[in-house]
């Protein structure tokens, strides 16, 4: 029986150092996980058997798989993946199949889609043109390539403070009393106060600076001008008048004590201004000189509105309308500043580069500064890792130990995060398997001692005479 229960040893021994040899031969691959080999001992029994047999030796039960956390090093490479916490990214192979990984180093292939070494599809929640993610089935992720197109502005909200310790430079009070007085000149700044641009777009997507230009008109009144490109919204155009003879898009008046505007006038109000010839006499829409009748131009009216204002750009550029929402204006003694601009619109813009986030959001960015879902990965986990088939290329395979895979977004329910920029390094400790290599070491060699003493004992027992 020596014999039997020495070689089953021997065969034992070898198994676990192949199961050293292949952790320490991991011990520098992206998410590799530690194995352990598993023994159980061996009776040779019967129905009958009585009790105090003894063992025939040792057999393999198991290789069980280590599914503890790597430590995870960043890499600088944008597509690189580590998953801080449990789950496994699910990968599509050649043959439509699912697998299951935690190795985190991925590339875009030529199609676009998010691929490991072996070719195999990183899969999750693909999302519209619009950037909407449409969460439900997974499907391999597959990242855009093309830019985004223009979108006009329509609307700016600026928040800033207007300086109530100012002096007036109204001096002629409110516009329709006055109007030759009440009116700035922008060449001029002792006719305003103060001023700040915005940058809008038009429907090609080319830029439009809007100036806006803020006049005391009373203690706590205030009028708005504003130019597009230097283009007056509201007033004469003519290249004589256009920047000396400017009416307001908005009058703004505060509360005593301060704060937001009480009011923006609710109502729709022409813009062809008034305006007095040096010669001759004044007519509605034109202007009468000596020398003739000179048309004014067209200009749409200007929509005033609580908390908001419409005001028409003239083409070129082409943008037809910007709502400018003043409720965020304040009048206090402190000086003056701009604290938050809000355009919407942009220029068009070209693809740069796609980031991943902690819930697993591919994110686009673009030239234009603009940025916009792309996808979504989705993880798996399962309720008995262990249970899982290693195929190779450190992936592994579902099986009806290991369960049905759990779905979720990262870091949703019991699923780790997603780092980008960063892999998860093999969980093998080196240290440890080569102090097991040489404790397999000495159990093999006690093993071939067992089958050389029971060779040495069957020998005497043939010589015996």
């Amino acid at each position: 029986m020596g014999f039997q229960q020495g070689l089953s040893g021997l065969n034992a021994a070898s198994r676990n150092l192949d199961v050293i040899g292949h952790n320490i031969a991991n011990a520098n691959t992206v998410g590799a996980k530690a194995s352990r080999a598993e023994f159980a001992d061996m009776y040779a029994t019967s129905f009958n058997a009585l009790s105090g047999a003894p063992g025939i030796g040792v057999r393999q039960a198991t290789i069980a798989q280590q599914f503890t956390q790597g430590s995870i090093t960043t890499t600088g490479n944008a597509t690189d993946l580590a998953i801080n916490g449990s789950g496994f990214f699910q990968m599509q192979d050649s043959n439509n199949s699912v697998q299951y990984s935690r190795n985190g180093q991925f590339k875009v292939d030529k199609d676009g889609y998010v691929v490991n070494a072996q070719g195999a599809k990183l899969m999750g929640y693909q999302a519209t043109a619009a950037g909407v993610i449409q969460p439900g089935t997974s499907v391999p992720l597959k990242l855009p390539t093309a830019g985004v197109d223009p979108i006009e502005t329509t609307s700016t909200e600026l928040e800033l403070n207007l300086d109530s310790r100012v002096a007036v430079t109204n001096v002629g009070g409110a516009p329709a009393a006055t109007p030759d007085l009440a009116r700035i000149n922008i060449q001029d700044p002792k006719t305003y106060n103060n001023a700040t641009s915005t940058t809008v777009y038009d429907v090609k997507g080319q830029p439009v600076t809007m100036t806006y230009y803020f006049q005391k008109a009373g203690q706590d009144t205030w009028n708005v001008y504003a130019t597009a490109n230097g283009q007056s919204i509201n007033g004469i155009t003519t290249p004589a008048e256009a920047v000396t003879n400017m009416a307001p898009i908005a009058t703004v008046t505060f509360p005593v004590g301060g704060g937001n505007p009480i009011s923006v006038p609710a109502t729709t109000v022409g813009v062809t201004p008034y305006t007095y010839a040096t010669t001759g006499t004044q007519t509605a829409g034109t202007i009468v000189t000596a020398t003739g009748t000179i048309p004014l131009p067209t200009i749409p009216a200007v929509t005033l509105s609580t908390g908001g204002l419409s005001e028409p750009i003239p083409a070129p550029p082409g943008v037809t309308a910007v709502q400018l929402n003043m409720s965020g204006f304040t009048q206090y003694g402190s000086g003056f500043g701009v604290t938050n601009v809000n355009v919407d619109g942009n220029a068009p813009g070209a693809l740069t580069g796609v980031a991943f986030e902690a819930d697993g959001t591919v994110t686009a960015r673009y030239s234009n500064g603009k940025t916009k879902p792309a996808g979504q990965v989705e993880l798996a986990n399962f309720r008995n890792p262990n249970g899982l088939e290693p195929i190779g290329g450190n992936a592994w395979a579902m099986t009806n130990a290991s369960g049905d895979p759990v779905r979720n977004i990262p870091g949703a329910g019991n699923l780790g995060a997603i780092q980008s920029g960063a892999v998860e390094e093999s969980n093998v400790d080196l240290t440890a398997e080569l102090v097991n290599m040489m404790t397999a070491q000495r159990i093999y060699q006690a093993n071939a001692q067992t089958v050389k003493t029971e060779d040495q004992v069957l020998n005497t027992l043939v010589n015996l005479r």
